[in-house]
């Protein structure tokens, strides 16, 4: 995450300094103002981190100055309570990609944070911070540096590699070298979406031989050993993040393929091991732009709320690359969603043709999706 920060705003302060240029080509530096004042947090704060993806704190300071009055890029640094910055643990970039004059810093960001600075699972400690203001090339630190005391969230010390789901709730039934493996998104971050049963126990396990790891969840926690009850049957997401100590569940109540212009929704069941899937769908009753226009992404309902479901980086017909049909959830919910969306290989509409549509999310592959015109 450090890296992707970094880049982004080395890839402004690029932007920057091409401004700057000179007609002869020549690159003139920008002088920009150190930050003055810190605002928000207060000195000495202290913060008991908590698990929850909601939970942040928000860090604010006054404006700097550029010579030629543009704009200004901001990092929040961090440091070890003995540290100069001069090596910094962390550089995050404030919001609106660097723009803004505040940053909101999850907690579990935080708490990566603190591990860097050497404070472990679960202690109170000490990190240093302050922010550099920068234009072209030059960065400046601020004149003020303040603290803030942590208490991380009580992570495990012993992360598992590779994360598995079994038990008679699950699909796959209590059978071990059965078990399904979850989707690893990140170092200590796991996650699956599943048919569970109701009455029926899971647990977590960290192989599918041997004498695994074994771990359940409580309240917003994981927990070593134990089991799980399921108190209804559904489709859920289990997300277990081990670097926090921390897990969210959904459950996953509709997916619908989503036309863009119309707004027409096909819902797609579940037919099991993460797929959706719908055969031999007529789509008939459309006309002019609701039947032209042909994009379309897919819409997911859950205990959660509504979230879409896009292509990563597309706007085009399909290109015969598996890559094209992958996607990535997003939380806002919105009809125009340039850039992210796929069309139809149709080049004369949605209506009076069959299609046979999957929505995939399983764990062994890319999240990914088809759509066949039959």
């Amino acid at each position: 995450m450090k890296t992707i920060i970094v880049k982004i705003v080395l890839f402004a302060s690029l932007f920057f300094a091409f401004a700057a240029c000179s007609n002869d080509g020549e690159v003139r530096e920008t002088d920009v103002t150190a930050v003055k004042k810190l605002y928000e947090p207060n000195d000495g704060r202290a913060i008991i981190l908590k698990a929850s993806d909601n939970a942040s704190v928000y860090f604010e300071w006054e404006p700097a100055r550029a010579e030629d009055n543009g704009g200004v890029l901001y990092e929040v640094a961090f440091d070890k309570q003995d540290g100069d910055f001069s090596n910094p643990v962390y550089l995050l970039a404030s919001d609106d990609n660097g723009a803004a004059t505040s940053a909101t810093i999850k907690h579990k960001d935080l708490n990566r944070i603190a591990a860097l600075a050497g404070i472990e699972s679960a202690q109170q400690g000490t990190l240093k911070w302050t922010v550099y203001s920068s234009k072209s090339y030059k960065a400046v630190k601020a004149e003020e540096e303040r603290t803030l005391i942590i208490t991380r969230l009580a992570g495990f010390a012993e992360i598992p590699e590779q994360l598995y789901i079994t038990g008679d709730a699950t699909e796959a039934g209590e059978n071990l070298a059965e078990a399904l493996i979850m989707k690893k998104t990140d170092k200590g971050i796991f996650e699956i979406y599943t048919k569970l049963t109701e009455g029926k126990t899971f647990k977590f396990v960290s192989s599918t031989n041997g004498t695994p790891e074994e771990y359940s969840v409580d309240g917003e926690k994981i927990v070593l050993g134990g089991t799980n009850t399921v108190a209804k049957t559904g489709i859920y997401k289990y997300y277990l993040d081990f670097n926090i100590g921390a897990f969210t569940m959904k459950e996953v109540t509709k997916v619908s393929l989503f036309l863009n212009w119309s707004q027409k929704k096909i819902e797609l069941p579940y037919k099991g091991l993460g797929l959706w899937e719908v055969t031999n769908q007529n789509i008939t009753g459309l006309s002019g732009n609701d039947n032209s226009d042909d994009r379309y992404k897919f819409r997911m309902e859950s205990s959660a709320g509504e979230t879409e479901w896009r292509a990563i980086r597309n706007d085009s017909k399909p290109t015969g690359d598996a890559s094209y049909y992958y996607m990535v959830e997003k939380n806002n919910v919105e009809q125009w969603t340039d850039n992210e969306v796929w069309k139809t290989p149709s080049t004369t509409g949605w209506s009076d043709k069959t299609y046979d549509i999957t929505f995939s999310l399983n764990a062994q592959s890319e999240y990914t999706h088809n759509l066949v015109i039959k």
